[in-house]
């Protein structure tokens, strides 16, 4: 059986930091340059495609600027980062992330809960963006992976963060604005990519065990946002 441990200091990102809206607020920055493909929910970047470099940053709450990529694009831009990347927003503290590694897969998490609650819920959804709350995972897979299985490894991620949340004692499947991005290495020319990523796959059971580790390490206990 695999065991859950603390990723190796080179797959942690770094810390920046910033001057905004009259606070100190940081940012995670994983530089990973080419050879990797993603597939994310975030608001820069997002979708499936080769990406050099990933931002989870954390903005300050209250967010109401209506223009979340540009905002992303240019803090990209002051950190010198170049090509397509992935941005993501948070109003959760970056350096309160969770992080575990289970058999090569790395994943970090950042959690913010005030606003929560479950999938299928009554009403209206909301149009447009909402501001950042938000639980946002981000995951490295040193193992090609087709397009079917990075969708199928969002799906697993989701499934172990419902998870990490129930098991934390939280009732409620996630925030309405929770992201995710899984980086998998890029095939070579005609080489072979992994067809599944699912929770018993080789790599979706690892993917899964990290990311539960991970949200539970980054949660708030019970009762507290």
């Amino acid at each position: 059986m695999t065991v859950v441990v603390e990723p190796n200091r080179a797959a942690l990102p770094e810390l920046l930091e910033r001057d905004e809206d009259g606070q100190r607020l940081g940012a995670l920055l994983w530089r990973r340059g080419p050879g990797w493909r993603a597939v994310s929910s975030a608001v820069l970047g997002g979708g499936i495609g080769e990406r050099a470099w990933v931002m989870n940053v954390q903005v300050a709450h209250g967010y109401t600027r209506t223009d979340p990529e540009a905002h992303l694009a240019a803090l990209a831009r002051r950190a010198g980062l170049r090509g397509p990347g992935v941005g993501l927003m948070t109003a959760a503290e970056v350096t309160r992330r969770g992080t575990a590694s289970d058999g090569g897969v790395d994943a970090v998490a950042t959690a913010g809960i005030e606003v929560r609650g479950w999938a299928a819920a009554p009403g209206a959804g909301v149009p447009g963006p909402q501001a950042p709350g938000t639980i946002n995972i981000v995951v490295t897979v040193p193992a090609p992976l087709t397009d079917a299985a990075l969708v199928n490894a969002v799906a697993t991620a989701t499934e172990a963060k419902v998870q990490a949340l129930l098991d934390a004692g939280h009732d409620c499947s996630g925030t309405p604005t929770d992201a995710v991005c899984v980086l998998a290495r890029a095939p070579l020319p005609g080489g072979p990519a992994e067809p599944f990523a699912g929770p018993r796959s080789l790599w979706g059971a690892r993917l899964a065990r990290a990311v539960h580790a991970a949200v539970g390490a980054a949660l708030p206990g019970p009762g507290v946002s």
